[in-house]
């Protein structure tokens, strides 16, 4: 189930992406060798709770996040990894895990691992295990104006 408030928002501002169908994956690695997209550039979003506000943490596929580098970077003590049951129905137009990184269109704060930065194109769940977006960098960044911190080491 594509977002069409994904698609249509990336439409007005006439930016230009792909999408890419896929069989269906859940990982950021599987969803990166299903879709043929290399793991640098496939990102993920994850939702986390700062001072218990819902907010989005974006990262490469194959990185995880350093949460004592986020507390520090956000200058918060209390920042945590959300649970599913806390989200699942912010993004009505999502399939659970699936969301976008356009926090902006769902009223939420999203915050960018400083080593997604130097890629020049991102891929990303256009709301569904099946389907993604590839777009480049720059234009998401000018879109959702996200807050660029270092918290994400790779997890090998």
């Amino acid at each position: 189930m594509p977002s069409k408030k994904l698609f249509s928002f990336l439409d007005e501002k006439k930016v230009r992406y792909v999408t890419i169908k896929h069989s269906q994956a859940f990982t950021a690695q599987e969803i990166a060798a299903t879709a043929h997209v290399p793991g640098n550039v496939f990102t993920k979003t994850v939702m986390i709770k700062v001072d218990g506000k819902m907010c989005m943490a974006v990262l490469p596929g194959a990185y995880k996040i350093n949460f004592e580098q986020l507390k520090k970077a956000l200058g918060k003590d209390n920042v945590r990894l959300a649970y599913e049951q806390e989200f699942m129905n912010k993004f009505p137009d999502c399939e659970v895990g699936a969301m976008p990184p356009f926090g902006n269109l769902y009223g939420l704060d999203v915050f960018v691992a400083e080593s997604l930065t130097k890629d020049e194109e991102i891929a990303f769940n256009a709301c569904s295990h099946t389907e993604i977006v590839k777009m480049k960098y720059k234009d998401f960044v000018t879109l959702v104006n996200p807050k660029i911190l270092k918290f994400s080491k790779a997890l090998v």
